[in-house]
């Protein structure tokens, strides 16, 4: 780190401490060559995430916005809110983790689906009517008989 007052980089670490619930690391530092004292604050840098739409637009990713769908897709169920929040950090997770700063609203929705899947049939396929937008009773049909054939996947794999 180079001092505030000379410009050399030559400084040392007095003292180190978190603040803002851990999320910032404030250090006191020390120039080694003209001895002043100055502080320096980290922070994680969040790059903005940005999703692609099946339209090919692009917008900012939105917490509440999947929050929101995942618990349209549950009203009525016994699906715990915290449930619902566990499954969105657990997205956010994977997708901070990737280092993507795009990724395809599809591709969400995917990782949706597998988790509403093991929590929720009915939620699953309320979410996946939206998600693959069903245009018809066969298509649902369809997805219907795609469930049976995966719990039944499961329960031998068990």
């Amino acid at each position: 780190m180079k001092c505030p007052r000379c410009g050399k980089d030559s400084d040392r670490v007095l003292e180190t401490r978190t603040s803002q619930a851990g999320s910032v690391v404030r250090r006191r530092r020390e120039c080694g060559k003209c001895h002043f004292r100055f502080t320096t604050y980290e922070t994680v840098e969040h790059v903005p995430l940005v999703v692609i739409k099946r339209d090919r637009t692009r917008e900012p990713y939105d917490r509440a916005k999947l929050l929101n769908g995942i618990a349209t897709a549950c009203r009525k169920r016994p699906v715990a809110a915290a449930k619902i929040e566990l499954i969105v950090n657990d997205i956010e997770d994977i997708l901070s983790d990737r280092y993507q700063t795009e990724i395809k609203s599809a591709d969400i929705g995917r990782m949706v689906l597998d988790r509403l899947l093991d929590i929720d049939e009915v939620s699953y396929v309320r979410f996946a009517s939206v998600y693959r937008k069903f245009t018809n009773v066969d298509k649902f049909a369809s997805e219907l008989k795609t469930i049976k054939k995966e719990r039944r996947w499961r329960k031998k794999q068990r």
